[in-house]
């Protein structure tokens, strides 16, 4: 399963799964250095940054802004 972190609150990560619910996962088990943003994959109890596919995110969201502003 991969989400992305929406924000923190306290001592979770709120996170969007792909349908657009959301979860919270203890911030002591998500992978230090995570920020708002990153995508993690979730398989079992192994929580991991999914660097390409936060690149590819920004690299979206970075476009967009683009567009908007032209």
């Amino acid at each position: 399963m991969k989400v992305t972190i929406d924000r923190f609150e306290g001592n979770f990560a709120i996170c969007e799964k792909s349908d657009r619910t959301m979860i919270s996962i203890s911030k002591d088990k998500i992978p230090s250095g995570a920020k708002e943003g990153d995508i993690l994959s979730i398989e079992g109890n192994n929580i991991k940054i999914d660097i390409g596919g936060t690149a590819k995110r920004k690299k979206v969201v970075d476009d967009l802004m683009n567009d908007l502003w032209k």
